[in-house]
């Protein structure tokens, strides 16, 4: 199975802010949207960071409320750990393991973003896997008896 999959499944629309809006705003669109992470991007095309939900937590740690003032820009994530439409399930959840995050940005060969997965995704995606294996083994051992 790959992220190809998942996005066949889950849909490829991605939510998008820009560098410059204010923190105060995404933090508004990530509770609007009921997500974890926000592409960060001057034409929803181009991948220019990543805000998530620990990025917030963080300023809020160090900043103070203060940070509802500041821009996008100055918190997100700029180097962005992202996947290929064709990566494996196995890679995703190796790299977000390795990396300690929980979303991925899917990026073609062209540099165009293309879907976010999370580890939601792959969870799902993994007990999905799990319950075919098991029904197709259920089935196997009981035409065989």
């Amino acid at each position: 199975m790959n992220v190809e999959a998942i996005l066949k499944a889950k849909g490829r629309q991605v939510v998008t802010i820009a560098p410059d809006a204010a923190v105060a705003d995404a933090v508004r669109l990530l509770r609007r949207m009921g997500i974890g992470a926000l592409i960060v991007s001057t034409d929803a095309k181009r991948l220019d960071g990543i805000l998530s939900e620990r990025d917030v937590v963080h300023a809020l740690a160090d900043r103070g409320t203060g940070l509802l003032d500041l821009r996008v820009s100055d918190l997100m994530t700029r180097r962005v750990v992202t996947c290929a439409p064709d990566d494996t399930i196995a890679d995703l959840m190796a790299e977000m393991t390795r990396s300690r995050i929980r979303h991925l940005p899917v990026v073609d060969e062209h540099g165009r973003i293309v879907g976010l997965v999370s580890i939601g995704d792959v969870v799902k995606n993994r007990l999905e896997e799990m319950e075919f294996e098991t029904t197709s083994l259920r089935q196997f051992i009981s035409g065989a008896a």
